[in-house]
């Protein structure tokens, strides 16, 4: 099967899975990353290695008929980690799908891994359905990967954990078994539809428990969480944190050691163990 691929390094393992399952590929749209939170550099270069065209701007029915024109309708469409509804397809490719992750239809949305660690789901998943054409995440599901969490599962872990799930629907049931399922689809339902995060969301509260601060925290990993030390505000990667009775008012700091700020919380205290004064986006700037 010749197959276009539509996304970044996000869940860019499906490509390699696909290409290993012998699809072949034709052309990869894609987008600009800021090289911190988004990246492209692999699905780029295996693009490049094969001579394949690219595009980083958003694909428009004229790059659709082109394909159709090239190729005639015996190609697929694949998406994962595309920031941009695609429409158009039908007529001129045999299938599209899109691979998202979260077991649908919980999660739809840009990007569902935060919310995930933050409500205490037990068991994720990713997701590869039929690339809808009049809403996000909403088509019907082709096949699923679903996985267990732990209750101190971090954003790196769940991500590399999505990761996984997808290459093995990729080089599984989507290489090897997509025309039976495209004949017989699971419609999706009602769902939950998750927006894109705030800094709002991503801003420790420290008059919640330890275990509420901790895990969010996690949720956000590197993507940092942000906290409030008097009139600072700091960026924060990683901490640890135990419960203990006292009387301090939440968000005083009680310690400072080296890189090492005690911080504390409604039921005991917070470590942050890895944080900055700057987010990792400026930082990166200043340091370039």
């Amino acid at each position: 099967m010749k197959f276009a691929f539509a996304g970044i390094d996000f869940l860019g393992g499906v490509f390699d899975a696909l290409v290993q399952a012998g699809w072949t590929p034709i052309k990869l749209f894609t987008r600009p990353c800021d090289g911190l939170y988004d990246h492209n550099e692999v699905v780029v270069a295996q693009a490049r290695q094969r001579r394949l065209p690219m595009q980083l701007s958003r694909i428009r029915q004229a790059d659709l008929d082109a394909l159709h024109a090239q190729h005639g309708k015996d190609w697929a469409l694949v998406v994962s980690g595309y920031p941009w509804l695609v429409t158009g397809w039908r007529g001129r490719a045999a299938y599209g799908l899109n691979l998202h992750p979260s077991p649908l239809p919980t999660g739809r949305g840009p990007y569902p891994l935060f919310q995930a660690i933050l409500d205490g789901y037990e068991s994720w998943g990713v997701t590869a359905h039929v690339l809808a054409e009049d809403g996000f995440d909403t088509g019907d599901i082709l096949a699923q990967d679903v996985f267990p969490i732990s209750a101190q599962e971090t954003h790196e872990s769940l991500l590399a954990k999505c990761q996984l799930a997808a290459r093995r629907l990729a080089s599984g049931p989507i290489a090897r078994e997509l025309p039976q399922r495209w004949r017989r689809p699971e419609p999706q339902g009602d769902g939950s539809y998750w927006a894109r995060v705030s800094d709002h969301d991503r801003t420790l509260d420290f008059r919640k428990e330890v275990d509420a601060i901790l895990r969010r925290v996690r949720a956000f990993g590197s993507i940092e969480t942000i906290a409030r030390l008097g009139d600072a505000r700091v960026f924060v990667a990683a901490a640890d944190g135990w419960r203990e009775a006292h009387t301090l008012t939440p968000g005083t700091v009680v310690h400072r050691y080296r890189r090492s700020v005690v911080v504390a919380a409604r039921d005991g205290y917070v470590v942050l163990t890895r944080w900055s004064p700057v987010p990792l986006t400026e930082a990166a700037q200043i340091g370039r």
